[in-house]
């Protein structure tokens, strides 16, 4: 079945988080629902919709920022009570405003994830899990990795409190009291948990979960273990998901699933015959949704699917049709209704247009004066600096409260710029010198008008790290402009893994010194992304780490005086030796070190890369011929006389181009890489084979894998 919902805007509020907005429990199917929202100017805001107008139902007073939102009340009856989270601090309001809840939960950080159930309350800083019942402390757990999210399963269906925790390491902890019971593996780090149906499907144990990377799950928790029930994968790159909902939008009695993501995207999945999940709507706001809840607000007896975005709009997509009337020879003509609403938006704007300009004589009459003083006018980014695995390229994205004017990346490590085709921007690049200042990048971005989201790709080169900054200058008065910075990590392109094959050739390096486990632990923060930077309980710790381009792998096991890594790519290893005896000379702390070299690992990994250094080699060939064979094709006024691989060219010239303009340098990176692992398979040896790497390049011009592993072996 087709669904149309359409857009409208019901008000906008402050700036607002992740899971912020709910909607209240109404007693008849067909009455409109009241809106619960927060923002980070510390206001619960409640509104009801009356003939297309929002009118509010109570507003609390501005205070710290909110983190999150959530409703509650005794079990089995409707839930609504309003719960928020602001600093350390939880308060509970009635349905009409009343506060009749302030909590302190003595947390050194923030709150950033919350669960009411009944008396129970779950709460959640960065590392810390605590469960409260009747406000009095329960269970505590700390976790080896950020908490994002976190969930109960509904203890009325299940009759024990299960508590999931949503970790950044890609894990779903399951709890028992104050003790994980056991650990569900996902495939990117979980963002998002909700229960399917709001209820936990039939025996309360169905979660869904969202990543990251854009991935959507449904996991079974039971007593002894797991059950994946489906996993949908992020086939077409979009955004990672921030929120997720169960409704049914389509009317057909089956609960659908509503997705928001951080790109602006909304999506709504039907569950098919099978309980799979179909894609039935998709549309795309111009900004992230940070909540999603399906519902009745706008007019009785239509659904729809209710949005909060970063800005804190609140907006719908309804079933209900567009007021639009056929009137006498069948012109469209607007309703009464929706005539006086244009009418009273056209006076406000006019209201408002007089009030700028005179805000603005106020101001330029101030700012004369010998006694003004300027301020810089606050706003708020919202930024995301993320390894894909699928490109081995970081994402930056950057949200603005406002319209961004202009970007300006500069960079103090060789790092690629690689195409976005969301991105709508004018981008020109200033001439660097490396060598005087230590800038390799300086990249201007010119915004259109009203763009408040920008998405930038950039590939970094393992081995050479340092930092990025993005300067981002709105468009405000007087003008101003935030900084904002990311560390280029040495092994930038790893990610963390559960498992690696432990069937490679691997090589070992070994450091033994008087250093403390929260030393070491800081250094491999240091040096690989997806690390937690608390030093994790216990005496020792083993991280498993992939290489996003090539596929090779590192596993790092630590404690106190002694760390140990193993890799199956030589120039891994030896980046590692080189950054951490500097980060230890730092300290003056003095390092043995001892390594083992496996001359199979050398062929394994030139193995890795030759399909990837095969296809670019072809492409590079086929982008090559193309002018040519235009210029034959407009010669001999068709391609008929061609092979038929030259005829394919030409067809697929169109995609060559754009594949090609997409990897800049790809080439170059790959003979970078060849180049240093040939160095550094002799370097381990005590050789300097630098002079010969003119003849490397040479073979690898005429490229054979054969002859390449024969040349690795002989020099």
């Amino acid at each position: 079945m087709e669904l149309n919902l359409n857009h409208v805007d019901y008000l906008q509020v402050g700036v607002t988080s992740q899971k912020t907005m709910k909607l209240l429990p109404t007693v008849g199917r067909k009455a409109t629902q009241k809106v619960a929202v927060a923002d980070h100017d510390g206001v619960v805001t409640c509104f009801g919709m009356k003939k297309g107008e929002a009118v509010p139902v109570f507003k609390s007073l501005p205070g710290q920022k909110i983190s999150r939102l959530e409703l509650g009340g005794a079990l089995g009856t409707p839930q609504e009570k309003i719960f928020v989270s602001s600093g350390s601090e939880v308060r509970g309001y009635t349905k009409k405003g009343k506060q009749f809840l302030t909590f302190e939960a003595n947390l050194t950080e923030s709150i950033n994830a919350m669960h009411v159930s009944g008396a129970d309350l779950f709460v959640c800083a960065s590392y810390i899990y605590n469960h409260y019942c009747d406000c009095k402390d329960q269970d505590y757990y700390l976790s080896g990795d950020k908490i994002n999210d976190v969930l109960c399963l509904p203890v009325e269906t299940v009759g024990r409190i299960v508590p999931i925790l949503a970790c950044q390491d890609r894990v779903l902890r399951v709890l028992q009291g104050s003790d994980l019971q056991y650990g569900v593996e996902v495939p990117g780090p979980p963002t998002v948990l909700e229960l399917l149906n709001r209820d936990g499907g039939k025996g309360g144990e169905e979660v869904l979960y969202g990543t990251a990377d854009g991935k959507l799950g449904l996991v079974q928790i039971t007593k002894s273990g797991h059950v994946t029930c489906w996993e949908l994968d992020n086939e077409k790159k979009k955004g990672g998901v921030l929120c997720i909902d169960t409704f049914d939008i389509v009317g057909d009695g089956v609960k659908d699933i509503l997705v928001g993501r951080d790109d602006g995207t909304v999506e709504v999945y039907g569950l098919d015959s099978s309980n799979e999940p179909t894609l039935r709507f998709e549309n795309v706001l111009s900004e992230s949704v940070t909540s999603i809840q399906g519902g009745c607000v706008g007019k009785e007896m239509y659904d729809e699917v209710l949005t909060t975005t970063y800005t804190g709009w609140v907006s719908g997509l309804t079933t209900e049709p567009q007021q639009m009337v056929a009137g006498p020879g069948d012109e469209i003509k607007m309703s009464r209704e929706t005539q006086g609403k244009v009418a009273a938006l056209r006076a406000e704007l006019e209201q408002l247009q007089v009030k700028v300009l005179q805000g603005r004589e106020k101001y330029q009459q101030s700012s004369q004066s010998s006694t003004a003083v300027s301020s810089v006018p606050v706003f708020s980014i919202n930024d995301k600096f993320t390894l894909c695995q699928d490109d081995a390229s970081y994402s930056l994205t950057l949200e603005v409260q406002t319209a961004i004017d202009n970007l300006l990346l500069q960079s103090d490590v060789p790092i690629d710029l690689l195409d976005v085709d969301k991105n709508s921007a004018v981008v020109s690049f200033s001439e660097c010198d490396s060598e005087s200042n230590g800038n390799f990048l300086l990249a201007t971005y010119r915004c259109q008008a009203n763009t408040t989201r920008l998405e930038l790709k950039v590939r970094s080169i393992e081995g050479q790290y340092g930092t990025l900054q993005a300067y981002v200058t709105p468009r405000l008065q007087p003008k101003t402009c935030q900084v904002r910075q990311y560390q280029i990590k040495p092994l930038s392109l790893h990610q963390r893994t559960h498992t690696i094959d432990q069937e490679r050739p691997v090589n070992t390096l070994r450091l033994t010194g008087q250093f403390s486990f929260a030393e070491i632990h800081s250094w491999v923060v240091f040096c690989l992304p997806e690390v937690p930077e608390k030093t994790p309980a216990g005496e020792s710790i083993t991280f498993y780490f992939q290489n996003t381009f090539l596929g090779t792998q590192l596993e790092a096991t630590y404690c106190k005086g002694e760390a140990n890594f193993k890799s199956d790519n030589i120039s891994t290893i030896s980046i590692l030796k080189d950054v951490l005896s500097k980060e230890a000379t730092k300290r003056k702390i003095n390092l043995n070190i001892s390594y083992e070299v496996n001359e199979d690992s050398v062929s394994h990994t030139l193995q890795m890369i030759h399909p990837k250094l095969e296809y670019q080699l072809i492409l590079a060939k086929k982008v090559q011929l193309i002018d040519a064979l235009k210029e034959l094709q407009v010669h001999e006024g068709n391609a008929d006389f061609l092979i038929p691989e030259y005829r394919s060219i030409l067809d697929e010239s169109a995609q060559l181009l754009e594949e090609y303009k997409k990897q800049p340098a790809h080439l170059e990176r790959l003979y970078g890489m060849i180049t240093d692992l040939f160095i550094d398979k002799f370097k381990f040896k005590g050789q300097n084979v630098k002079t010969k790497v003119s003849q490397l390049l040479a073979i690898l011009n005429n490229y054979e894998l054969d002859s390449l592993m024969e040349f690795f072996s002989e020099a």
